[in-house]
């Protein structure tokens, strides 16, 4: 299962609910119709909008604020299989797995993947010793999926 985020509170009286989640991939998450795990029980999502930093969502055939109080401060998940990402796009979990090469032949690994701010994802690996690495910096070659290796270009004086 991939966490996607925490049920927050409710929002109005008809059964909705406000999710806090800075999952990567809402888009292909927050869809009508798809299945969310809560308490490993399936919800499906039967409205969805956004407001403000949440996600509102209406579930399975609550149309109450009583029937979604269960779900407060609940983690909400998805099932792997469900997620539909490209070739290119990975998450930020299988990111922990993937060996480190260098041009130059050094090996190593990633040690956290975490945002610097909203739009800079920064890569801690170790190669003989601890760095920083932007994602979306000309050190970083490739991230290749199949393989499970990213590949960096190290600056001298790093």
């Amino acid at each position: 299962m991939i966490y996607i985020g925490k049920v927050v509170s409710t929002h109005g009286i008809k059964g909705e609910v406000k999710i806090l989640s800075n999952f990567e991939y809402k888009d292909k998450v927050f869809l009508v119709g798809k299945t969310l795990l809560i308490d490993n029980k399936e919800y499906k999502i039967r409205s969805y909008r956004k407001h403000k930093n949440f996600d509102m969502v209406t579930l399975n055939d609550y149309n109450n604020i009583n029937d979604v109080l269960h779900l407060l401060q609940k983690k909400v998940y998805l099932k792997k299989e469900d997620l539909q990402l490209n070739r290119d796009e990975v998450l930020d979990e299988e990111l922990l797995t993937y060996q480190v090469v260098s041009t130059d032949g050094k090996v190593g690994k990633v040690l956290e993947v975490f945002f610097a701010s909203p739009s800079n994802k920064i890569l801690r690996i170790f190669l003989d010793k601890e760095m920083l690495i932007p994602v979306h910096s000309p050190m970083l070659v490739e991230i290749d999926k199949e393989k499970k290796k990213i590949v960096v270009d190290l600056v001298d004086g790093i």
